[in-house]
């Protein structure tokens, strides 16, 4: 059987998203399809539409979701109809090297659906990091779908399936923040914010906040940042070191993925200190750095993929804080939004006006 539903597609670069009728074939071996509640508009999706990711379009746009399952294929025993799920975009293989070695969040083979979603006239779509959740139906591999809470606000808790749980991870899980550590983090946008509400949970009792834009400065103080820097009026580093007894932070985070906020975070750093680059860089952008500083200055130097997530792991902890009321997940909901909505819900994240929008379905 074929399913007929209504999807947000982008089919050449740079053009509209248009609301389209697509196809989404029954669940085969090791597959799920989900019906969707929930999708946050991500940076990514706007990568997409602008061809910076790749130029396999049609597009299928959305991944930051939560859903129900409605149906799974043979052999599937993660989850089953009825399941209230978080989508993410890292099903682990369990065979890679990286899982064979008990490091399943480095997997260095996750897979996504076999089969292919397509437009009425058979056209294949690519499916936003192997998910395409603007959609009233999706399918992706069941190991994609980790089974949550159903009481938990969906809007809410589908934003780990990728921004906030990259920025929380980022400190958590890449960084390794320690109770009584100093944080920096450069960059302040959903996943910067994040990065920050991840420090204060982990315990950091110095969490400095630098970006140019008060508003998201404003927000990164109410989800944990103890210090704020704007780095248009002062130079960060100096007032990094400033706030940490001229010694710089044990952690510095680059959310932004820059040269310069690199080189910024790497020069911000405790002696010994780690630097967690987990802003995406484009493929043009180059680093240089005197190879006696990388040497001289010691600790690690870490890229944060996904924020080194395990969905199994993490998922179901991070909800269950948020659900004590410890981690504030609500607060990155910044308006909930219809699925023909999404062309105004990107020009407000460029503008800087949303943590996220939410497309409800």
């Amino acid at each position: 059987m074929v399913n007929k539903v209504k999807a947000a597609v982008v089919r050449s670069k740079n053009a509209d998203v248009t609301l389209e009728t697509i196809l989404v074939p029954d669940p085969g071996p090791g597959e799920a399809l989900v019906d969707i509640l929930t999708c946050g508009v991500c940076h990514t999706d706007l990568h997409y539409k602008q061809g910076a990711i790749s130029d396999d379009f049609p597009f299928l746009l959305g991944h930051e979701a939560t859903g129900v399952v409605s149906a799974v294929g043979p052999d599937v025993t993660e989850v089953a109809p009825g399941d209230r799920v978080v989508l993410n975009w890292r099903a682990v293989c369990g065979e890679c090297r990286a899982c064979r070695r008990g490091q399943p969040q480095y997997c260095f083979n996750t897979h996504n659906a076999t089969q292919k979603m397509t437009l009425e006239d058979g056209t294949e779509l690519t499916a936003a990091l192997g998910i395409g959740a603007f959609a009233e139906k999706t399918l992706v591999a069941a190991g994609q779908c980790t089974k949550v809470d159903p009481d938990a606000d969906p809007a809410a808790i589908g934003l780990l399936g990728c921004g906030v749980m990259a920025g929380i991870g980022a400190a958590i899980n890449t960084g390794n923040v320690q109770r009584g550590d100093s944080v920096a983090v450069i960059g302040c946008g959903g996943v910067g914010v994040a990065a920050v509400a991840g420090a204060a949970l982990a315990g950091a009792t110095t969490v400095i906040a630098v970006d140019i834009d008060a508003k998201k400065l404003q927000r990164a103080k109410e989800l944990g940042a103890t210090h704020t820097v704007d780095s248009s009026a002062v130079d960060p580093v100096e007032a990094i070191r400033e706030l940490t007894g001229g010694f710089g932070a044990d952690v510095v985070i680059d959310a932004v993925g820059r040269p310069e906020t690199y080189k910024q975070a790497f020069y911000a750093r405790d002696l010994a200190g780690t630097v967690v680059l987990v802003g995406v860089p484009s493929p043009e952008m180059t680093l240089e750095l005197p190879l006696l500083d990388v040497f001289g200055r010691g600790g690690s130097l870490k890229s944060s993929w996904y924020g080194d997530c395990l969905p199994s792991r993490d998922f179901p902890t991070l909800i269950s804080l948020y659900q004590q009321g410890k981690l504030d997940l609500d607060a990155f909901v910044t308006e909930r939004i219809t699925i023909d909505q999404i062309e105004e819900a990107f020009d407000k994240m460029h503008a800087g006006a949303v943590l996220r929008s939410v497309v409800e379905l």
